[in-house]
């Protein structure tokens, strides 16, 4: 079950995140301080939910097509950022957001089918993974990129051993192996993505995101037999397009200030 995947993979994130916060500067009691830490641990335990949510729709809808949604996230992120953050957001970037929701709705394929289909679990882990990234957006304001990544880890493990253990389910040795790889893939992601933000600014790194969509869509076609349809490849061209033409104008935006 996706719940019992995501929380063995959060088990081991949290172990991740404590053992880099004991030994850093300041321990775990400067890690854990935060302004906000309610909203902390609420976004953490939404992108667990968000994760369990993505896991179906790849094993429902196919990983292709629900990478194909995914590259939409930033651009709803940039949508919400107005009412959320307060953040202005001028015609240009309107614009991209509408052609962005052009292509998912390529995507989508209107029509009565569309909405029997298990499409709308893909579009609600989209939903799910930019509520995330204002929340990320949010907290940023007053947190370091530290005690955000340590609240990410403990606020997903925190939601994720609450539900799990009733999903509990007998692997194989093979299967303890695969959940292995993903929880050190996991961590490491988180904490490399990490590092790239103290770094440099989220929107040189943003575009780099669009790279998972098109690995996403490569690993469904050639490791699982996936079909990249037509209209899927033209909306996803769409979307990442808008997007990075929405990176672009908040990179020019933020110039300017």
């Amino acid at each position: 079950p996706p719940v019992f995947v995501v929380m063995i993979r959060y088990w081991a994130f949290a172990a991740f995140v404590v053992v880099r916060a004991l030994n850093a500067p300041g321990g775990i009691a400067r890690a854990a301080a935060s302004a906000n830490v309610w909203l902390q641990l609420a976004r953490g335990g939404l992108l667990a939910a968000q994760v369990v949510v993505a896991i179906t729709a790849f094993a429902k809808v196919g990983l292709a097509e629900t990478m194909a949604l995914f590259a939409a996230a930033p651009l709803l992120v940039a949508a919400l950022s107005v009412p959320v953050l307060k953040e202005p957001v001028g015609w240009r970037r309107w614009s991209a957001i509408g052609v962005g929701c052009i292509g998912v709705l390529i995507i989508l394929r209107p029509g009565p089918a569309m909405f029997d289909g298990d499409i709308w679990i893909a579009m609600l882990a989209v939903a799910g993974i930019a509520t995330y990234g204002v929340m990320t957006r949010l907290v940023s304001r007053t947190d370091s990129a530290t005690t955000t990544f340590f609240y990410t880890g403990v606020g997903g493990m925190v939601v994720m051993t609450f539900i799990g253990p009733f999903y509990w389910t007998s692997l194989s040795l093979a299967d303890w192996g695969w959940l292995a790889i993903l929880c050190c893939t996991g961590a490491t992601g988180h904490f490399f993505f990490i590092k790239a933000l103290e770094s440099t600014d989220a929107v040189v790194i943003q575009p780099v995101q669009y790279v998972q969509t098109m690995l996403g869509a490569m690993t469904g076609v050639f490791l699982f037999g996936e079909v990249l349809e037509g209209p899927v490849i033209i909306g996803a061209a769409l979307v990442i397009a808008a997007g990075l033409f929405t990176v672009w104008r908040e990179a020019i935006r933020k110039k300017m200030v």
